[in-house]
């Protein structure tokens, strides 16, 4: 009895401990790394720390590879597929215990899962670029590049695909499918053209806008909408048990298509404009609901035997493009999109491809006969239909090559047969090889067949203005007048203003001081209904040639979906844009003749895209505003002047712009020209005992300015920069509310009044005209330099017209003058005026002054004139002008 006894507390006392040893046990195993425990170990139960560590080192190692090829123009899509290689078994895979470690098979459904929810996403992106109102405007060439495109490829692809059938078919794992439908998927493959990466290979090449990009890009929709169409045809032949079900599934799929767009399409339309979502941008509710009906839609066509993309792929066509909507959706999206989701899923595709199994010379062959395939059937395709349509051959061919660029396109069909066991993993290395190469060669092969010079020469002769030999057949505008006279000239028929939404007062004055002026060209007005009504006669009449702006604002170009869109939807931007806008309509009130464009241009080619504008439309002169806060962008500034001086990107755009400035140039460092309003001190909060302590909301308004007047003061010493800054500041002293003050600052031998004589005019009273043809030709003589500017100055002075006379003082300065101190003296005299204005030759270098505050690359880039200036602070704003394709010394 005793022994029974002790037995059973021995039992209870060790079922206890039994008891309470396992929850301990299994707290243990999640102490992690602290416990011990090794955290890159897979656990069906806990994924995510695994997935973290793929995740990051797939997104870590593709930037890594994308900085190299970006260096050669690449779409990021190779450095995804080449990084997927490396990781895979081709390369990293062969060190021992790799992939178990980081990409154990138990962990690639949660890996493939959150590729596959980024590439529904990622196709509903590619639905929403694609805007079918470019196909429709475009549809005849469009027809004939794209079916062309397709038709010659496809045919090839199928004979192909009938030694890859019978070649290696018998490998393990695949589906018995009949060889037609190996057939339709090959030439499908072979077909394809990757819509995404051509719009940013156009845009990298700045080709988005070019007549043949234009062509390009409406051949490529209507490729990428049939590709895809007949993609989901072979899914579903390969899903589909029977032929009669195939069909049924065939015509559900067109079912649910008209569905969309009659009735899903309809009531989306209505809940857009109920929420201002079109013309405000789509509200919160408004992506979730695009987000739903996405996923809903690719659910629908996953479980009827399409693949899930087609769904998601369709509701991207059903969204409007009106108002920028898609652009701003788009900008909603697509960031997470392009980080995180498509590196996983092109990294998964090369992690599937595994390079060791082209192991044989007939796996090698086929390697060849694909490539040889993918690239003579599209490009000999392409090129055909292109020339048919008038195109030279060269554009021609460079058509041809775009259309076979495969890109990440090319991938998801891929994916989708190897998925669906059409393509075994040998055949599918084979067609991703074919992609690599196809894609990578697109560039390259473009810009040796259309570079820029190929395209100038195309345009002119195209327009008719020189033979296909380069000889010119007509003058431009009629004008005989070399390089040396037009940059010598003083007229400014054609001026060029770089656009931005902080410094439209200052430009807006310029064009009001450069255009008529109205003090001497009004007229009475009549009414309509008078008899004596002159009818068109009435506007005010313009002297002379009138003035012609043409207006240029820049935007970022970024790798971003939207901005790609935003450049193909350029010449909408262009009639929508509030600046341009407001550009056009102060042109027409002041009588100048004005237009405006919108570009999306990457931040090194700011410089470069205005050196082409300037070149296209001929300018005299352009005109450049500093930016205020340093950066490209157009957010302003409320700090000091100083501030805004820092380095930056606007700086070095500024600076290059000026290095090969193909006409005279201005850039103003605004402060206050155009009356901007001075600051007012408002009033402070009153405390009573009595009563609520509440702020001043009265708004102080902005009273008009009594004295519309303007003081310009320039030092000229002499240079290519300051006769041009001359020029300008005698052409703004035209206009009756401009006064000005030139003073000859000359350090070698001081002038005096006995040196300087009075030019004798041609005959009758002294011009200006006349006053610009002599000092042309002294500048073509051998005279010194310093006889030159000395001859230059009173030329210009001695032919100044009566009624500038009393409105521009000329004099005279010796070395010891501080010029800066002089500048302070004439503007203390003209204020509460409409704004002063400093003018200095870039390489003006007369005042030496030791620049603290403002950094050398700012002084590198305006002169060290006018960096004397901004340390100053003389209460002006600063133009430094720069004469044409010449440096700092002449």
């Amino acid at each position: 009895m005793a022994s029974l006894v002790i037995s059973t507390v021995t039992a209870t006392v060790t079922a206890k401990a039994t008891t309470s040893t396992t929850p301990a046990s299994r707290a243990s195993s999640q102490d992690g790394i602290i416990g011990g425990a090794n955290p890159s170990k897979y656990d069906p139960k806990n994924p995510i720390i695994l997935f973290i560590i793929q995740t990051g080192i797939i997104i870590i190692f593709t930037r890594l590879l994308h900085f190299p090829l970006s260096k050669m123009r690449q779409p990021r899509v190779i450095a995804e597929i080449i990084g997927g290689i490396l990781l895979g078994p081709s390369v990293f895979g062969r060190i021992p215990g790799f992939s178990d470690a980081i990409f154990p098979p138990a962990s690639m459904p949660t890996l493939s899962l959150a590729a596959n929810v980024g590439l529904v996403l990622f196709l509903f992106l590619v639905g929403l670029e694609v805007d079918l109102r470019l196909l429709i405007k475009n549809w005849r060439i469009a027809l004939s590049v794209g079916a062309a495109g397709m038709a010659l490829p496809f045919a090839l692809g199928i004979g192909i695909a009938y030694g890859l059938y019978h070649q290696f078919r018998m490998e393990s794992g695949l589906e018995p499918i009949s060889f037609g439908t190996y057939a339709l998927f090959v030439g499908v493959a072979m077909a394809i053209t990757a819509f995404p990466v051509l719009c940013r290979i156009l845009t990298e090449l700045k080709l988005l806008q070019n007549p043949l990009g234009v062509v390009v890009l409406s051949a490529g929709i209507g490729n990428d909408v049939v590709g895809w169409v007949l993609l989901a045809l072979c899914v579903a032949l390969v899903n589909a048990g029977s032929g009669i079900t195939a069909l049924y599934v065939l015509l559900t799929a067109v079912g649910y298509v008209l569905f969309l767009v009659f009735a899903i399409r309809p009531a989306f339309l209505w809940i857009l404009k109920r929420t201002g979502s079109i013309q405000n941008g789509p509200t919160q509710g408004v992506v979730a609901l695009t987000v739903l009906l996405t996923f809903a839609s690719a659910f629908f066509t996953g479980i009827i035997g399409v693949h899930p993309i087609f769904g998601a792929f369709l509701v991207g066509l059903i969204c409007p493009h009106d108002g920028g909507f898609a652009i701003k959706l788009t900008e909603k999206i697509e960031d997470l999109v392009a980080v995180f989701f498509l590196p996983l899923y092109f990294a998964l595709s090369g992690l599937s491809t595994n390079i060791g199994l082209l192991d044989t010379g007939i796996t090698w062959g086929y390697v060849i006969g694909v490539i040889s395939v993918a690239f003579v059937g599209k490009i000999v395709g392409g090129t055909l239909a292109a020339r048919l349509n008038k195109m030279v051959w060269r554009e021609s061919f460079t058509v041809g090559v775009l259309m076979s660029c495969k890109g990440l396109v090319e991938l998801i069909v891929l994916n989708i047969g190897l998925s669906a066991k059409i393509l075994s993993q040998r055949t599918f290395t084979i067609f991703v090889v074919m992609a690599l190469i196809t894609t990578f060669a697109t560039t390259p092969l473009v810009s040796f067949l259309y570079p820029p010079w190929y395209q100038k020469k195309l345009t002119a002769w195209k327009r008719g203005e020189i033979d296909w030999d380069g000889n010119r057949l007509v003058s431009d505008s009629g004008s005989t007048d070399g390089p040396l006279e037009k940059t010598d000239s003083g007229e400014i028929r054609r001026l060029l203003v770089y656009l931005r939404l902080d410094s439209l007062p200052s430009l807006f004055t310029f064009m009001n001081l450069l255009g008529p002026d109205r003090a001497s060209n009004s007229v009475n007005k009549l009414h309509p209904r008078k008899p004596s009504y002159p009818g068109s006669g009435d506007q005010t009449p313009l002297l002379g040639k009138p003035l012609r702006v043409h207006g240029l604002r820049m935007f970022e170009l970024t790798e971003r979906l939207s901005s790609v869109m935003s450049e193909a939807d350029v010449d909408d931007c262009s009639t929508k844009d509030p600046v341009v806008n407001a550009f056009h309509t102060f042109g027409q009130l002041s009588n100048v003749a004005t237009s405006g464009k919108v570009q999306c241009v990457p931040p090194n080619s700011f410089a470069e895209t205005l050196h082409s504008s300037a070149a296209e439309y001929g300018s005299d002169l352009v005109l450049l505003p500093w930016s205020e806060a340093g950066t490209l962008s157009d957010c302003n500034s409320s700090g000091p002047l100083n501030d805004q001086l820092g380095q930056g990107t606007h700086s070095d755009f500024v600076k290059d712009f000026l290095a090969d400035a193909p006409c005279n140039a201005a850039v103003l460092v605004n402060n206050g020209f155009g009356g901007k309003a001075k600051e007012v001190s408002r009033p402070k909060l009153q405390i009573t005992p009595t009563e609520a302590s509440l702020p001043a909301t009265e708004h102080l308004a902005t009273m008009p300015i009594e004295n519309r007047s303007h003081h310009i003061f320039f030092p000229f010493s002499g240079g290519a920069d300051d006769r041009v800054a001359l020029r300008f500041v005698l052409r703004l002293a035209r206009n009756s509310n401009v006064t000005a003050t030139v003073i000859f600052v000359k350090h070698e031998t001081i002038p005096t009044e006995d040196d300087i004589k009075p030019a004798e005019p041609a005959s009758g009273a002294p011009n200006f005209k006349e006053g610009v043809n002599v000092v042309a030709e002294s500048v073509n003589s051998s005279i010194s330099p310093s006889d030159r500017d000395l001859t230059f100055f009173t030329t210009m002075r001695d032919s100044l017209p009566v009624e500038l006379a009393s409105r521009v003082s000329f004099e005279l300065a010796d070395a010891s003058t501080d010029i800066i101190t002089r500048a302070k003296a004439d503007f203390e005299v003209c204020t509460n005026n409409a704004g002063n204005l400093f003018v200095a030759g870039r390489s003006n270098g007369s005042i030496p002054a030791k620049i603290s505050t403002i950094a050398p690359e700012v002084r590198t880039t305006l002169g060290p004139l006018a960096a004397a200036a901004l340390e100053a602070k003389i209460g002006a704003s600063v133009l430094v002008v720069k004469a044409a394709g010449r440096g700092l010394e002449m």
